[in-house]
């Protein structure tokens, strides 16, 4: 059974938006998405927008087949739009795929909201039908107003630059074409052609932000902006423009300020200093590694900090050290510096596990150069266990205060090159305290007075051994 919203055709209705079936022939001519012989993929919900994007294709004779997605999640409503967009399919000789999911079992699965779920399912879905089929592209429905609604929530969001561009014409294999029109010439071409479509009852609450906007702000908009959907989405296509320029601009300021070393990224203190905007730039550094725009007034502090300071998104940590801001991975076996904020715990650097503990002063200390023994009120935490570099010198222990180079003592040490690549130093506080496995500082030794010890063990990573507790990452 077939649904439709009437709509009463107005004599009045604008010359433009009956020629809504011209402009979108004209659209899709000008963009070339596809050669003619391409068959594209329409995501087709059973609303408005998708019905009349289909009747578009339909009298514009592009090849196309439909897609459409039952989410369950409305009970008979959801199984009416299905049939709804299976009988059109059928009427106009269209190919049909459909598919129904338990997007309410999903959303419990995967821990994420009902709406980014049946997002990912549907995303999901259609480019394997895209791929299974060879269909050139996906097409969504997208129209003007929705991509003032993007914009506005990507402003209030505070997505900066990269979200005034709003909805994207073209993205992978996903295009969409109705962006140049807004909702009332979609409604007026329905009630005109008598395309069939079904209103979603939740399109008409507020309980999801878009349809809060939708509801509330858009509209209060247009009482005082009446042109505001077409005069925004000029915009629109100003802001992508500026967006490119801008893109080109901080590609230049990571190419002179992000240095890549091994695994990590290192940003020269001084010269970020100097740059302007320096709060724009430091975002668009740190932004690929996770970060937000929040936490850039924390990186700005860090250029301030000791050494030892940090910041951490999901994925990476940003760690003041001496001149530079080191940008390094988690999980910590991938990263050059790792922090070690408290004792007790076990970091894992691929090779080794490296045990911190706290104990008493011990009658005598054992004389194993995979162990440190320092005195725990010379320690500053947190403290770095990282890789050495050329440069680095410390006091060896027994060397009554001489100054040496790693390299040097590495080499005195007959450190093979190929282990040379392993050894790591534990720093506090800019002072070397230990190079592992082979000596420790004279500054950080036990002494007379020494009550507390912080003991740092090194062990080979045996192949198969069960991730340990307490990995500080």
């Amino acid at each position: 059974m077939h649904y439709f919203i009437t709509i009463t055709s107005d004599v009045n209705i604008p010359i433009a938006l009956k020629n809504l079936l011209h402009q979108f022939k004209e659209y899709w001519a000008a963009k070339q998405y596809v050669s003619p012989a391409d068959t594209v993929l329409l995501a087709v919900s059973g609303g408005a927008d998708s019905m009349v994007m289909a009747d578009l294709f339909l009298k514009s004779n592009i090849n196309f087949a439909v897609a459409h997605c039952n989410f369950g999640l409305r009970g008979e409503a959801s199984d009416l739009d299905e049939q709804l967009v299976r009988d059109w399919c059928e009427e106009n000789k269209v190919k049909f795929n459909g598919v129904k999911f338990d997007t309410k079992q999903k959303s419990l699965e995967w821990k994420k909201g009902t709406q980014e779920t049946a997002r990912n399912l549907r995303y999901e879905w259609f480019e394997a039908i895209r791929k299974e089929n060879h269909y050139a592209k996906i097409v969504t429905a997208h129209h003007a107003d929705d991509n003032v609604e993007t914009l506005l929530i990507n402003l209030f969001k505070g997505t900066g630059i990269s979200g005034l561009h709003g909805i994207l014409p073209e993205n992978g294999h996903i295009i969409r074409p109705l962006l140049f029109a807004n909702k009332e010439a979609i409604i007026a071409y329905a009630a005109e052609y008598h395309v069939p479509y079904r209103e979603d009852a939740s399109n008409a609450t507020d309980d999801y932000l878009r349809n809060a906007v939708r509801h509330n702000i858009v509209p209060a908009v247009l009482q005082s902006f009446p042109n505001a959907v077409t005069n925004v989405n000029e915009s629109i296509l100003r802001f992508a423009e500026a967006e490119m320029l801008y893109r080109k601009a901080i590609e230049q300021e990571r190419k002179k300020l992000l240095q890549q070393r091994g695994q990590d990224f290192y940003i020269p203190i001084l010269k970020l200093r100097h740059r302007q905007p320096l709060h724009t730039i430091c975002y668009e550094l740190i932004q690929p590694f996770g970060f937000n725009a929040a936490q850039t007034p924390q990186v700005l502090n860090l250029l301030k900090a000791e050494s030892g300071h940090y910041i951490t998104s999901d994925t990476h940590r940003i760690i003041r050290n001496r001149d530079f801001l080191v940008i390094t991975s988690l999980p910590a076996a991938t990263a050059d510096f790792i922090v070690v904020e408290n004792a007790p715990c076990v970091i894992d650097t691929g090779k080794y596990l490296f045990s911190f503990a706290v104990k008493d002063r011990p009658k005598t200390i054992p004389a194993d150069a995979n162990e440190a023994w320092l005195d725990l009120e010379s320690i500053l935490f947190p403290i770095m266990l990282r890789k050495w570099r050329a440069g680095d010198y410390l006091y060896p222990f027994g060397m009554k205060m001489k100054m040496k180079k790693v390299s040097r003592l590495l080499i005195d040490e007959k450190v093979a090159l190929h282990d040379k690549e392993d050894i790591r130093l534990l720093e506090c506080n800019k002072r070397i305290a230990w190079v592992s496995g082979i000596r420790i500082d004279e500054r950080f030794k036990i002494k007379d007075t020494t009550t507390k010890v912080l003991v740092i063990k090194r062990e080979v990573k045996l192949r198969g051994n069960v991730k340990m507790k307490n990995v500080q990452m």
